[in-house]
């Protein structure tokens, strides 16, 4: 079954629960509820990447998150950090977070790259075109499946020129992230496409407007979480490494109903798997 990884917004304005989680006991209480209905990892951020979000300063985001990752830190719940920047990376990491979660893929910050190979963590790397302020422009695709694969193959060699360990590199193919509906639709319907690769695969649907018009009221983000929790067992069923949801107890429902299924399965034969990182 795949990794859960439970969203922590410690933000004012993420676009599901902007401002529930801003104080430190409050953030903790619900990461304590996302691990006891069954979140492997917990994702802490502290700069919305909703779209049209403008950035905030180094400062303001570690001022938001650090109080929150000392406290889970201290009572041994396994931390991811959402972050753009490398300074942050190397603060957390320095408490024991296990995964730099960079929706940039490192391009955000020039440093990223070459702190991360300094230090012992997994670092996601997600199909990015811009910052969230004008991603939208940036939808433009004439195969998006394809195009999506080749930037992220092409980002992969560039972070493991910088020094990154390629075994260390989990891949996000970022889902409406500078992509329209129908381009994310495309990309979840071939995500087998992403994950015959070697490395581990992290999918993130959570309460994504995407999937508003299968709803009654698409605008309730919450609304979403059922929508959620299917894309994410059909994530699992095409090899994801681990699912990033809001509401995690819909979810491990979802992916222990699916692998309650899967395990009936007679095995299926062993295929050869390429890498991004050989040539094809």
């Amino acid at each position: 079954m795949p990794v859960i990884m439970g969203v922590l917004n410690v933000t004012p304005d993420s676009f599901s629960d902007g401002g529930d989680f801003a104080r430190t006991e409050t953030a903790v209480a619900h990461a304590i509820e996302m691990v006891n209905a069954g979140a492997d990892i917990i994702d802490v951020g502290g700069e919305s990447t909703k779209p049209g979000a403008e950035r905030v300063s180094v400062e303001e985001e570690q001022r938001r998150i650090m109080p929150v990752v000392r406290e889970l830190a201290d009572r041994g719940i396994r931390l991811s950090i959402d972050t753009m920047n490398a300074s942050t990376a190397a603060m957390t990491a320095e408490l024991g977070v296990e995964i730099i979660n960079d929706v940039s893929g490192g391009k955000a910050d020039p440093a990223m790259a070459e702190t991360v190979a300094g230090l012992d963590v997994d670092f996601v790397a997600m199909h990015w075109r811009g910052p969230s302020s004008g991603m939208d422009g940036e939808a433009k695709y004439t195969d998006v499946v394809r195009e999506v694969l080749g930037e992220l193959e092409l980002r992969m060699a560039e972070l493991i020129i910088m020094g990154v360990d390629p075994d260390r590199i989990i891949v996000d193919p970022g889902l409406g992230f500078a992509k329209k509906p129908e381009h994310t639709w495309l990309v979840l319907a071939n995500l087998r496409q992403f994950t015959r690769f070697g490395n581990r695969v992290l999918v993130g649907t959570s309460r994504k407007r995407f999937l508003s018009p299968l709803l009654e009221d698409g605008t309730n983000a919450h609304e979403r979480d059922r929508a959620t929790a299917v894309t994410s067992a059909l994530a699992a069923e095409a090899g994801a490494w681990g699912v990033r949801v809001h509401d995690v107890t819909s979810t491990r429902m979802m992916l222990e109903t699916w692998g309650a299924i899967d395990s009936e399965r007679p095995p299926l034969p062993q295929r050869a798997r390429t890498s991004f990182r050989e040539p094809r």
